[in-house]
């Protein structure tokens, strides 16, 4: 057997390995708990949600940039739920991971329904904090791609700009939202919120 022909099988089945795996790893995505709203309107660039009341675990961190403060961000918050925590309890991930951009920078996990305040182990990393989160409305825009500042602040400027037009006033600070691992290749999904008044956006 040739050696091309050769490389071209390994080629084939090095494709079809990658393949399954991105299969499998959008599946496992897919059926991870997220983060739960309702669509109220949706608009040719954005769409308003209505977001449910949810409990989140946090980490504050100084201005920097994007891609700094998610690694660093996520590994303070994944040590807590890989079983960083006085019990050593594994917690659930859920979907998506929040990044509230302002002056400074808030990276936080959604905490799984089933848990309360009240039954969430404490943290061994000081630097974890929680907090309940109620209802609220929100306006969002989508990009597929990986993330970084320029293509977050490209969508930011172009939600801002969409809202205007449709006279609905934002409030609060922008947030970015992934949704994948790193490692999902395919069908990534992130998005660029802000909050809006309720009355200006008919909610």
């Amino acid at each position: 057997m040739k050696w091309t022909t050769i490389l071209l099988i390994s080629l084939g089945v090095l494709a079809l390995v990658f393949m399954a795996f991105q299969w499998y790893s959008s599946r496992s995505t897919g059926e991870t708990e997220q983060y739960p709203y309702t669509v109220i309107k949706s608009y040719p660039d954005f769409e308003i949600r209505k977001y449910d009341a949810a409990l989140f675990s946090y980490v504050n961190m100084e201005r920097q940039a994007y891609r700094n403060a998610s690694g660093s961000g996520f590994r303070v918050l994944a040590g807590y739920i890989f079983g960083g925590n006085e019990t050593e309890e594994k917690i659930a991930m859920t979907t998506p991971v929040r990044m509230e951009m302002g002056d400074s920078m808030r990276m936080a996990f959604m905490v799984p329904q089933s848990y309360t305040l009240e039954q969430l182990p404490k943290p061994n990393d000081q630097r974890i904090g929680f907090e309940q989160e109620e209802e609220r409305v929100v306006a969002a825009i989508r990009f597929g791609g990986w993330a970084d500042d320029e293509r977050i602040e490209e969508h930011k400027q172009k939600l801002l700009r969409a809202l205007e037009r449709e006279g609905i006033q934002a409030k609060g600070n922008i947030e970015f939202l992934g949704y994948n691992p790193p490692y999902e290749m395919v069908n990534r999904r992130n998005e660029v919120i802000v909050e809006v008044a309720r009355e200006s956006a008919g909610a």
